[in-house]
Parts: structure tokens; sequence; C-alpha cells
């Protein structure tokens, strides 16, 4: 069997056949594990690892089998396409890990940087922050308060990452630490910059920021001196269309101080690697994020990464008991970065009681049996159906959002939003019955039969809609959810801004899906009162325990879950860790490193914005 015969997909074979015209007598090993190489980035991966595929299938319907791990490492070693970190060369071996080139020196760029910044510490005036962290954070009973160690930390260091889940105030946490580093001497003249990687993302920071201001133990002048506003990570670095390079990098840094990046999981390696390039490097960076989220859709899952191996060692838990007075667990770090990286672990949004937040803890444990006992325990905040169809489905769907559609008759923007956040459908996949396209195509059908509206008609009173694609000149961007309702001047698209919301004839709109049902991608960093997460009849590699736990912790009140008891299992049992180094290229020399072997990355369900970037 030859390339030609074999499932390649046209990203694939072009890579492949460019590589040809470099080396026209390169084997067909070699030829092959570029291939693979390329699909796996194309799922996540940031590599390859040879180990996971060496002697196997890689296709299993294919009768045809890679080298022993042995021969294909001399194979790739003989290949002048191949070389070793800093070679010129269109794929680099490292270990057993085979990258492409632009892949490998993102992850070695981003590794030294990270460690170069963490090792970097600022001056700090320790009494101002002493009594800075003891007014702003005076309201936290938690002892210790993760917080305020927090807060401290990203005083102390150039680079903060901060983790945790939903409900444990890491809103709150940042405002509160630029607050005290504000109150440090010169903190006046500190330029400060909020980004997220999505507008929506960054149009909520904003305002979350801008909401808390008011609230605070300081004085006016360090109120005024708050950001308020926040820019896509895009348009921080000034991207250039499809083109990989950007406007900011180290020979033209951001004009920035401090930065804080916001839903700091959904961030890819590329992006990272980028975003830290650009950055000052007397400058501080905080990560804001979740480390148990599903991953950046484009290759890495470099938050994840930056969380392992953390813990404060003694020296770390002395300083900061003597600066906040909060007693402070040791552990040993297994990463350099050590005790740059705090875990929030108390959840206001889910009391000690709360279902959702033990199903969460279930989850991320790997307990499937335990998950499956606690859904059957009748929690008020729980429900399964474990027996689902598509039929069924819909009818509850259409009951579901029977409130919103009452209210979106009266036109009224403020009511239609309230109720149409109080239930959201999610999914794991976009095809098939229990997936986007399907419920929206079957819900709607039903909407407009029941409001005599034609088959054929695509707006009509009460349709939601999601934007795809930032639109500037609009101020409408990616993921933004907008409500058609009747106006005086006809059917007007409405979407919540910062200043009440705001009304676009249906024309003007950038390009849009309609939103009753969206993926449990598309719905990260959103909340909503109850959710229903529908999981597909079928097995499939999108059923993680990431894809999980972040669709059940959209909802604040209820969720509501369909799916066979084997497809939970398989989501819970299921880990969508992706294959990289940066970890490992993180770790201290004497802790054990993690295998390079990685568990086979589940492939995300949205489109990839750059493939470009493979080249």
């Amino acid at each position: 069997m030859t390339l030609a015969d074999l499932p390649l997909g046209p990203l694939e074979r072009a890579f492949v056949a460019s590589l040809q015209r470099l080396d026209p007598h390169a084997s067909e090993p070699v030829l092959l594990a570029a291939a693979l190489c390329c699909e796996a980035l194309s799922s996540g991966d940031v590599c390859l690892p040879l180990g996971r595929l060496a002697g196997k299938r890689p296709w299993p319907d294919q009768d045809f089998s890679l080298p022993p791990l042995a021969t294909w490492r001399a194979q790739l070693d003989a290949s002048s396409l191949i070389g070793a970190p800093g070679d010129y060369a269109p794929l680099i071996l490292v270990g057993e890990r085979l990258y492409l080139a632009r892949y490998q020196a993102y992850e070695q760029q981003l590794a030294e940087q990270l460690l170069a910044r963490a090792a970097d510490a600022p001056d700090v005036d320790e009494a101002q922050l002493s009594d800075s962290l003891a007014r702003l954070f005076a309201f936290n009973q938690q002892s210790p308060d993760w917080q305020r160690l927090a807060a401290a930390q990203a005083v102390r260091r150039r680079l903060a990452v901060i983790s945790g889940g939903p409900g444990t105030g890491k809103t709150t946490t940042v405002v509160r630490l630029l607050a005290a580093l504000l109150e440090q001497p010169g903190g006046e003249r500190l330029a400060i910059g909020l980004a997220a990687p999505t507008g929506k993302a960054a149009a909520r920071m904003a305002e979350a920021i801008r909401n808390a201001k008011a609230d605070l133990p300081v004085s006016d002048a360090v109120k005024d001196a708050l950001p308020d506003e926040a820019r896509t990570l895009h348009r921080l670095l000034g991207s250039r269309g499809d083109s990989p390079k950007v406007r900011h990098d180290a020979a033209n840094p951001l004009a920035l101080d401090v930065l804080v990046v916001d839903e700091a999981s959904m961030v890819d390696l590329a992006l990272m690697a980028k975003l830290v390039a650009a950055l000052p490097p007397k400058a501080r960076l905080i990560l804001l994020g979740d480390k148990d989220q599903l991953a950046a859709v484009e290759a890495g899952a470099v938050f994840a990464e930056l969380c392992e191996g953390r813990g404060f060692d003694a020296q770390a838990a002395a300083d900061l008991q003597r600066i906040t007075g909060q007693n402070v667990p040791v552990e040993t770090p297994r990463s350099q970065l050590g005790d740059a990286v705090v875990l929030l672990i108390h959840s206001h949004r889910f009391a000690g009681d709360s279902g959702i937040g033990e199903l969460a803890r279930r989850i991320n444990g790997g307990d499937a049996k335990g998950t499956v006992a606690l859904l059957q325990e009748g929690r008020a905040d729980l429900a399964w159906n474990a027996a689902p169809s598509p039929t069924s489905l819909i009818e509850r769907l259409e009951q579901g959002y029977a409130p919103y559609l009452q209210a979106a008759r009266h036109g009224d923007p403020e009511a239609a939003f309230e109720t149409f956040n109080g239930f959201r459908a999610l999914t794991a996949q976009r095809e098939g019955a229990f997936g986007v396209t399907g419920i929206n195509d079957a819900l709607e059908a039903r909407f407009k039969r029941r409001l005599s509206v034609p088959a054929r008609e695509r707006w009509y009173p009460g349709r939601a809609v999601m934007v795809r694609q930032n639109d500037y000149a609009l101020g409408l961007f990616n993921g933004d959810i907008g409500l058609c309702l009747k106006t005086e001047q006809g059917l007007r698209v409405f979407f919540e801004g910062d200043e009440g919301y705001r009304g676009f004839a249906p024309a003007r709109l950038p390009s849009h899906d309609s939103a009753f049902a969206m993926t449990v991608h598309k719905s990260q960093g959103s909340e909503f009162a109850e959710v229903l997460l529908a999981l597909p009849e079928q097995p499939s590699p999108l059923l993680t325990r990431s894809l999980f736990y972040t669709g059940i912790t959209r909802a604040k009140r209820k969720v509501e879950i369909w799916a066979l008891p084997t497809r939970l299992a398989e989501a819970v049992n299921t880990r969508a860790e992706r294959a990289a180094g940066l970890a490992e290229r993180l770790a201290l020399p004497s802790a054990q490193t993690r295998a390079t072997e990685a568990v086979p990355a589940a492939k995300p369900d949205e489109p990839k914005s750059d493939q470009l970037s493979l080249f």
C-alpha cells in the first residue's frame, strides 16, 4: 500500500507534496510521519508522539501498519527533511516527539520566556502590599484565602497563573489585585491592559471590572486608574488577516506594564507564544482561566500545562504568610513556575450541598460510577434522562423555550434576553440529531408552524442567532447572541451592549447561525440559569471529561443531562490530554516528567482559523 492509497486529507496531501519537492527521494515512512504530524496538529496536538502510533495501524480500517519505534526513529533521523532543535528543516524531532518546525519553535520560545519572566521578581513594598490585601480581601473568611494569595503573587511576580472553576471569584480577585498593584509606589504610572481570546469574553471582562469598581475600598484615584476596556488578543497583537505574523512582537513590543488575559484556557500555543513575545520583559502577565475546561480549538492546551506541578515550597509559604497572614500549605513544586500558579478552590456559586458542584468534582475525578450514582439521587438541581430520543428531546426543548417565545412576542429586549438566558441547550457536536444543526433545524420548524411563519422564511419574531465572525464596524463579535424581535420599524435583531440593547436590521448582520442549541465549545465563558446538555447517541471522540465538565458548569441553578449511561461513562473516563512538550520543558530537573505519550486528543468540533500557520 502506498501513500496515495491512504485516507489522507487535502491539507496533509498538500504538505506531503511540498516535502517531496524539497526531497524527491524521501521515504514513505518519513512522508507518512509528516502527514500524521500535520493531522495531529489539526486534532489539537502540538506534536506527533511516535510511541503512540509506532507498530500500529493509524487507520483501523486500513491494512497498513507503521514501523516499530526504533526503525521509524532511524528512518526519521536519516532524513534531510527532519532536524533537531535549531536546525533549518520543515520538521523537528525532539526525543520521540515530531513537530512541524514552527510549532517546535513556538513551544521552546514560550517555555524560555515564561521561565525568564517567572524568575525575575519586581521590587515590591511589602508593608503597603500587606495593608492593601488586608483591606481589599477583608470580606473573605476562608482559610487559607486563596484569592488573597493569588493577588499577592500577582503583585510579587512578573508571571501569575490563576485557575479556578465557575464562581470561585477570578474577576473579584483580578480587580482587587489590580487595585493593590496601583497602590504600590509608582503604581499610578502603570499602563494596564485587559484582553481575552474572543470579543464576547473581552466585553464581559470589561463589564465585570466596571461593575466591581464601585465597591472597592480604595481612593477615587485608584478607581479611575483601573482599566475598563478590553480587547481581543488578535486586536491587541495586530493580526494581519491570514498571515501568521502580527504587528507587535519582540522588536515592536506592546506599550504595557501589566496585561491581564481572561479565559486563558481558550488560548492556543501559537497565540500564547506570540503574546508573550510581544510583552516587554519587565511587564507583568496575569493569566486567568479554568484548567479543567475545554482547551483551545487550535493546537495546544497551554493553560492546563502551565498549571501542572504547581506548589508552594517552604520559603514561598513563609513569605506569603508574612505578607498575607495566611497559613499556606507547603507542597514541593514539580514545575519551575511553582508558586506562580495559584488555584482558587472555594466556589461562591455552588454551595457545599450543590448537586452541580458535586457532579463537577466527580467528573474531574474520573469517577464514572459516582457520577451515575449522583444523577440517580434526584437532587433538585440535577436531572438525567438515560433513554433519550430525538423526538422527545425536541419536545422537551420546545417546552424549555416556551417562556422565551412568549416574552419575545412583546418585543421587549430586556425581558427577551432575561428569559432566553434562563434556559439553554448545549451539545457536544454540530452534526446529527443530537447536534447543533439537527436540533436547531427541528426546533425552528416547530416554532415556525406555531407562529404561522412560512418554512422558507429565515427571520421571524423570536429567532435566536449567534454571530460567527467579528465585525468591528458594527461592534459585533464571534459568539455574540442576537434575538430577533418585532418593532415599529419591522424585525430587528437585538444584542446586549454596555449601554443597553442595540438593534440591527437582519440584512446588516455578519455571518451567523441559529442559536437555540450551541456547542459546549461556543458556550465557554457563558452562564445560564438552566442548561440541558445533550450527548450523542453514538461513541464520539468529542465526548471527554473536560467537555462534560464545561457543559454542566455553564448552569447556575439546574442542569439536565440527556445521555445514554454508556456515553455518560465514556465522557467521564476520557481525558482529552493533548500531545505536547510544554509541561515537560517547564518541569524541575529533579521532578518526574510526565510521559511523552499522551492520550489521543479529542477532535474539536469547530473549524480551524489559521491553517496557513502549518507551513
